[in-house]
């Protein structure tokens, strides 16, 4: 259904601080006019938060900065008042002891910022890895309207003739090293070429899969997903974008009218269709959680179990993001699930129109890039989620990025306790270990690690790589790069630092996995389980700062989205008493 517009003129939230003459609104309004604002602004025109995520130390959003200023001009041109607003950047980069930690705190500091400042509505500008998410997180948690201005990805790499893509051939050529099939000077040599522009991973990493998730969501403008950071229709997208945030204030369109289960299930299957990041499922759990929808693990196995793979893309295809765009992007792969019967068509966008109507007329501009549903690179994608005595609660893997023949398999396990174990211990030529072996990490989840960093995807050991063998099962409570592939089952639920079986793992059992039952199985009998299990004792360790303490005493499961338990549901931004 086309969203109906309320009536307008009504009173604007920012009215509260900034319409009359009493001495409180004097306060507030006067010492904003210290910027050389005119008075005429104050009175009546809707005040734009432009949530800005820039950063020089987040470098993947670098350029948010200038395309800041394409969003105000269009919110001027609406008859807007943008207000840009510097905003917690969790850089996926630079952050230690993982990006991850600090999602929910971006969220929690970025919600009290729509709340407690004279918003009306919001610009959500995002690109890094978990500025969607957080920035997503806060506005479903404020319910002010909200549009989603992603940076946009970098253009393609090129080494040797080679298209290479940021992330994923960090991982190829670091084993091709250890492999010794590439030397360390042209590993060196390869750094340049795979990251030449401003902008996101060119790949269907977590950013680019997460800009897909808010165009999917309806969050964002039909087409914002794909358009590389450096193209000038980046900069039409974002006045466009600031344009449109101030008709949604006026039409009262918020995020709870946007965010339905119709619209996660649209994007669950759309994730499968792009062959989109793991990560995607912890993100978008914790969104639903906080705009109050109910959306589990088995709705992601539900909605994409039967979800082709067509788009062919780094790290599951071979193309980047920079071919995706060219190809029409994300509204070509919307409209052939849309066709294939598996889109919500009514789901309502921040256009005020349906997903339908934004996508219905687009265009496949190369059947190679976006394959037909009936010749996909895979046949089934989206996540599988595989549960079992080893993962009670959940673990999940993406066949798109696997090794077919992995994908029912028996193995010894060898166990690695944690990654500094793993470290220690993984290029050492007596490591009892070969191809059919399963490699098990544990201590890196949610509070584990503590934050759930990346390194799931475990590097093969040497001795392996040099047999030429590229993949093995690799199992662990952790997360994966969004840049990363192979046959790797992430978030395995409930982690081990919160004594879940894969706590009690020993090198020499053997697991099953069997992912088209979504079997994770650990062959040891009942009995011995629970007995393991009853001796277990929990780490010790000392938090290292004051929010790595309430990090690690109430984040939730990878399971429910790792979200901090006190900050679930959709609590509205209303305003507070003047304290002045």
């Amino acid at each position: 259904m086309t969203f109906k517009p309320a009536k307008w003129p009504r009173k604007l939230r920012s009215a509260e601080w900034y319409s009359g003459s009493t001495k409180d609104v004097i306060y507030h309004r006067g010492w904003m006019k210290n910027q050389g604002y005119p008075d005429d602004l104050f009175d009546g025109r809707p005040v734009i938060g432009i949530l800005n995520t820039w950063s020089d130390m987040t470098p993947c959003n670098g350029h948010l900065r200038e395309l800041a200023e394409k969003v105000k001009a269009g919110i001027w041109e609406a008859g807007g008042f943008p207000l840009e607003v510097p905003v917690f950047s969790a850089s996926e980069n630079t952050f230690r002891p993982t990006a991850m930690m600090f999602r929910n705190l971006a969220a929690l500091s970025i919600e009290e910022q729509i709340r407690g400042q004279p918003m009306d509505g919001c610009v959500l500008m995002v690109g890094c890895d978990k500025t969607t998410p957080s920035l997503l997180m806060a506005a479903a948690s404020c319910d002010l309207p909200s549009i989603v201005v992603t940076g946009g990805p970098m253009l393609n790499g090129w080494f040797q003739g080679e298209r290479v893509g940021a992330g994923t051939h960090l991982w190829r050529f670091s084993e091709a090293v250890k492999a010794g099939e590439m030397t360390q000077e042209e590993f060196l040599s390869a750094e340049s070429a795979v990251t030449r522009s401003s902008g996101t991973c060119n790949t269907m990493g977590t950013a680019s899969s997460m800009a897909s998730m808010a165009e999917a969501l309806g969050m964002a403008l039909s087409g914002n997903a794909a358009i590389p950071a450096v193209d000038s229709r980046r900069r039409v997208m974002a006045q466009l974008s600031g344009r449109r945030i101030v008709q949604m204030v006026k039409d009262d369109l918020k995020p709870s009218d946007i965010l339905t289960r119709a619209a996660f299930e649209n994007a669950i299957r759309c994730n499968g269709a792009v062959g989109g990041s793991t990560n995607t499922v912890v993100h978008m759990l914790a969104i639903a959680g906080r705009v109050g929808i109910d959306i589990t693990l088995d709705d992601w196995d539900r909605c994409g179990r039967d979800i082709a793979t067509i788009l062919n893309l780094q790290p599951s295809g071979k193309y980047l993001m920079e071919e995706f765009f060219y190809a029409g992007g994300l509204p070509v792969v919307l409209k052939r699930l849309a066709e294939a019967g598996k889109l919500h068509k009514d789901a309502l966008t921040v256009s005020g129109e349906t997903i339908w109507d934004e996508i219905k007329e687009a265009v496949n501009g190369n059947e190679d890039v976006i394959r037909p549903v009936d010749k996909p690179l895979t046949e089934k994608g989206g996540i599988a989620v595989l549960k079992g005595n080893l993962a009670p609660k959940g673990a999940i893997l993406k066949p798109s990025a696997a090794s077919p023949e992995l994908m029912q398999h028996r193995g010894r396990a060898v166990v690695f306790e944690d990654i500094d174990d793993y470290k220690a211990r993984i290029e050492d030529d007596d490591l009892d270990i070969d191809e059919t072996c399963i490699m098990v990490l544990k201590n890196c989840g949610p509070k584990g690690y503590p934050g759930m960093a990346e390194v799931g995807n475990m590097g093969l050991p040497p001795k392996v790589l040099k047999k030429g063998i590229t993949d093995m099962i690799r199992i662990s409570d952790a997360r994966m790069s969004g840049t990363a592939y192979g046959t790797v089952i992430l978030h395995t639920s409930p982690e081990a630092a919160a004594g879940g079986p894969l706590a009690v793992v020993q090198s020499g059992d053997m697991i099953e996995v069997d992912v088209e039952n979504r079997r994770l199985h650990l062959d040891i009998s009942d009995a011995e389980l629970a007995d393991r299990l009853s001796n277990w004792q929990p780490r010790h360790e000392t938090a290292a700062s004051g929010y790595a303490w309430l990090h690690q005493a109430h984040v939730e499961g990878a399971d429910t989205g790792a979200d901090l338990d006190f900050l679930k549901g959709c609590r509205g931004a209303p305003v507070g008493k003047d304290s002045h």
